[in-house]
């Protein structure tokens, strides 16, 4: 919490010359003197309330603006999903605005039912080889091909060869739902 507190007068400071603000005119503006604002700044007088709510009212930022925030944890725990023989890691926060996954396609015999939804799907193939149906056309895909397809467009995706594929896919929200929902036993 100290160290917090010794960052407030370097992140006013910079705030006021981001501003392009001289330590007078700040001052004056929040009602104080050029020294006191001088030794808020500089870590030699120490912050208080009735010091920093006229500064941050006159700079147009909150107190919690002058703290330092702690990064979140960047890291994605997310449980695998298993559907229709497909393992799905999610790549991405839930409430991510983008869906992105790991999809291992294993290798069939037949190619799944053609689906259809709203939305864009955009894949790259890690590796492997994965086969795209995608309306007429019948595409095979192989590592560091990417294909990006609308999915009101009646498509299909399945391992080509004797080998599972490992794919890297992004979808919109409904995309998200229609390859990851896992029924209800």
């Amino acid at each position: 919490m100290v160290q917090e507190l010794e960052q407030v007068g370097s992140r006013l400071r910079a705030v006021r010359h981001s501003r392009g603000w001289t330590l007078d005119e700040l001052a004056t503006r929040a009602g104080m003197s050029a020294s006191t604002l001088s030794r808020l700044e500089s870590g030699k007088r120490q912050a208080s309330l009735e010091l920093l709510l006229p500064l941050t009212r006159q700079l147009g930022i909150r107190i919690d603006d002058l703290l330092p925030t702690e990064a979140p944890d960047p890291r994605v725990r997310r449980p695998i999903l298993r559907r229709d023989g497909l393992i799905i890691a999610p790549l991405a926060p839930e409430a991510s605005p983008v869906h992105t996954y790991k999809i291992t396609y294993p290798p069939v015999s037949e190619l799944p039912e053609l689906r259809v939804h709203d939305g864009f799907e955009w894949l790259y193939v890690l590796t492997g080889k994965l086969r795209l149906r995608l309306g007429e056309q019948d595409l095979t895909l192989t590592r560091g091909e990417a294909a990006e397809f609308d999915t009101r467009i009646p498509h299909a995706m399945c391992a080509a060869g004797g080998r599972p594929a490992q794919v890297l896919s992004i979808f919109d929200d409904s995309g998200a739902r229609m390859h990851t929902h896992v029924a209800e036993a």
